[in-house]
């Protein structure tokens, strides 16, 4: 008869932002757990709260099932003597899998002839092994972790009690000093202690005392009692997905409710009366149907009905004095000059070996000018690159900005503007922010996207100068993610200009600085495998192939939508059959030509009329190469050397490279070494693993 299983943690209070994964992850390692013991269930289910995860196991057999497994002993030189005999070392193997001689077998392997018994693996029960459950318990990663007590264990919260049922046995053992039981605990408050009789009783059982243990029925309940409370004050409650899988993971009993406050607050910016309602206070601000936000919000609440308008009153409360603390800040703020922030600036320290915040906005002007020169932007926007610059980080000095810090660049936006600042100027205080994340939102205009990549620039040069280079899951200045944004606007934008040149022009300014914390060997040796590192990254994320992500970038970190387009040729090229024996022929060429440096070929020194049509039909490609490089028309440009192919493999066939004459010789490995730099400025075709697919 099949059985159930329960184990449950119970812990204090989980940060929301970690329940997700770590509910995943005890699904996943249950599930590969009772697949490696073999043994079998009918389904499992994860539960996850603030303050426990869990997992029912239903169905689960009374033991492993039992295999039949063949077992690989010596080679049979090794396992017979000259006379035929079963040697130790047969014997030895025998004796290990709990078998005889007279069980041994032969068959040949690859063509070496083995011996072999086949044993019985019996299944041992399944309720000798559930205590192996503490591993997956301990297993389980969270992104932070803390000690407790005395004890030397590192959990993301304290152990405060294990529920671990084999129906209604309990399975034994001990985790940081807590030990199993069949005693679980309802809601903090409204709940009480529950014993535990049958694993299939949990759910219900929680209910009873107001634990909603399936955070899908929480975020159902949260989203039927939001579209009760539209229809109650015929209004909108837009829905950010991220709110609420942290709101459905902050309770165990959820109960929305409806909350106002004063109309005068309106006259704040939305984004001061988003913040202070979703970020600090999880609340779900709420519109009109024309899209304008009302004095209303929509807040959920830990726990039942009762005595609910006090808790309204209570979160208007704290609200109000939230909002009337922006309301003073954003009044403050207005009073003083752009120039009043900017000078502040300057006595707040960005990074100790880098300067204040105002040098770096030095190094952002500089480095914002240098772009700007670079792609040929006219005198005019270029001022406006500058000022953009100047002000970018203006606004970390305000009152708002410093108690929510939040919207750093959206107050610097909404400030420059009521200041008289260029309509442009302003858009880019914010956008320079972006991408926030690894996949963000990019700034959509010129100047925006100029000011966020010097700003950009100057961190990751600066960091790792002074030795601050990303290490594993260490990055605290967050160099990776802003290295992306580099490269995401560099394509998006399609710049022109390398991003290695990018880079340099950072590092010639730093050089010129003469700042005697900065080791510029350093950030030159460090930095091109870093770039590199995240050109493969983006690649990666846009499905291209590691062999072709390491043929577009061993040689040079060129123009980012340049290799962008070419990996996408190359990981179509990779799976067409018939261009095999072209890749073949370059990369032959590719391959002799690291044994000279030298490029003049006299065609005087031709012997044959493969070698005359070869560098015909060479100059003719180059022409055509460039050209079309030059019309950003990479698919022709690899077209054009798709050409190269026949009269290459024609060269080989009628000559011979390495000819005694020497002079014969070094004339025509200068011919191949100029079609390899050739197609080298393409990729290097000998990274790409092309065999696999034919």
């Amino acid at each position: 008869m099949a059985k159930n299983v329960l184990f449950e943690i119970g812990l204090e209070e989980l940060p929301a932002r970690f329940i997700d994964d770590a509910e995943k992850q005890l699904k996943v390692k249950t599930t590969s757990w009772l697949d490696d013991l073999r043994i079998t269930y009918s389904k499992i289910e994860t539960f996850s709260t603030p303050r426990r995860l869990a997992v029912l196991i239903h169905d689960i057999a009374e033991k492993q099932a039992t295999i039949e497994e063949e077992a690989k002993g010596p080679a049979i030189k090794i396992a017979q003597d000259d006379q035929g005999n079963w040697s130790k070392a047969a014997v030895g193997f025998t004796k290990g899998q709990g078998k005889t001689v007279d069980d041994i077998y032969t068959k040949d392997v690859k063509g070496t002839t083995y011996i072999f018994v086949n044993k019985v693996i019996e299944g041992k029960l399944t309720g000798s092994l559930l205590p192996e459950f503490k591993n997956i318990i301990e297993s389980i990663q969270f992104g932070k972790n803390m000690r407790w007590g005395n004890g030397t264990m590192r959990y993301v919260r304290p152990i405060r009690w294990m529920v671990a049922l084999f129906e209604e046995e309990i399975i034994p053992f001990e985790i940081a000093g807590v030990q199993t039981s069949n005693v679980t605990y309802g809601h903090r408050f409204l709940g009480k202690e529950v014993v535990l009789r049958n694993p299939l009783d949990y759910k219900l059982e929680m209910k009873n005392n107001f634990v909603i243990v399936d955070s899908n029925v929480r975020e159902k309940m949260i989203l039927e009692g939001i579209k009760q409370a539209e229809e109650k004050g015929n209004f909108i409650v837009p829905i950010d997905q991220d709110l609420l899988d942290e709101v459905r993971n902050l309770v165990e009993y959820p109960t929305v409710f409806i909350g106002s406050f004063e109309k005068e607050f309106l006259k704040l910016p939305s984004e001061v009366l988003v913040t202070s309602m979703k970020e600090h206070q999880r609340y779900f601000p709420v519109k009109s149907n024309t899209g304008t936000l009302l004095p209303y919000f929509v807040g959920v609440r830990n726990g039942d009905s009762n005595a609910l308008e006090t808790v309204i009153k209570g979160n208007e409360k704290v609200l109000r004095a939230r909002l009337s603390d922006g309301q003073f800040f954003f009044e403050e703020d207005q009073k003083n000059s752009v120039e009043f922030y900017l000078d502040k600036l300057n006595s707040v320290v960005f990074q100790v070996k880098l300067g204040t915040i105002g040098e770096k906005v030095s190094r952002v002007v500089s480095i914002s000018e240098k772009i700007a020169q670079s792609l040929n932007i006219d005198a005019e926007v270029t001022q406006k690159i500058i000022r953009a610059a100047q002000l970018s980080k203006f606004d970390l000095m305000t009152n708002m900005v410093n108690e929510f810090t939040e919207l750093q660049g959206t107050m610097g936006e909404k400030y420059a503007r009521s200041f008289g600042e260029d309509e442009s100027v302003a858009i880019a205080i914010r956008e320079h922010y972006m991408p926030t994340s690894a996949g963000g939102e990019l700034p959509e205009t010129l100047v925006g996207a100029i000011v966020s990549v010097a700003d950009k620039l100057d961190t990751i040069v600066g960091c790792i100068g002074v030795g601050l280079k990303p290490t594993g899951s260490q990055d605290p200045y967050g160099l990776r993610r802003q290295a992306t944004g580099i490269l995401r606007i560099a394509n998006d934008r399609e710049w022109g200009i390398p991003v290695a040149d990018l880079f340099k022009l950072t590092i010639e300014l730093y050089e010129s600085l003469d700042l005697e914390h900065v080791d510029f060997e350093v950030i030159k040796k460090e930095l091109h495998a870093f770039i590199q590192q995240r050109v493969a990254f983006v690649l990666k994320e846009r499905g291209i192939e590691q062999d072709i992500i390491q043929a577009i970038t061993s040689h040079q970190i060129g123009i980012m939508s340049d290799m962008v387009k070419k990996a996408s040729i190359l990981s179509a090229k990779r799976n067409e059959a018939s261009f095999k024996p072209i890749q073949e022929a370059l990369v032959r060429v590719l391959n002799l030509a690291e044994k000279t440096e030298e490029t003049v070929v006299n065609p005087e020194y031709f012997e044959t009329d493969s070698e005359r049509d070869l560098f015909d039909i060479y100059e003719n490609v180059q022409a055509s190469y460039q050209e079309l490089i030059v019309q950003d028309n990479l698919e022709g440009a690899f077209s054009a050397l798709e050409k190269l192919a026949e009269p290459i493999h024609l060269f080989f066939e009628n000559n011979m490279v390495m000819a005694e004459n020497e002079q014969l010789r070094k004339n025509r490995l200068a011919l191949l070494n100029r079609i390899a730099i050739l197609v080298n400025n393409f990729a290097d075709l000998n990274a790409i693993e092309w065999k696999q697919h034919f």
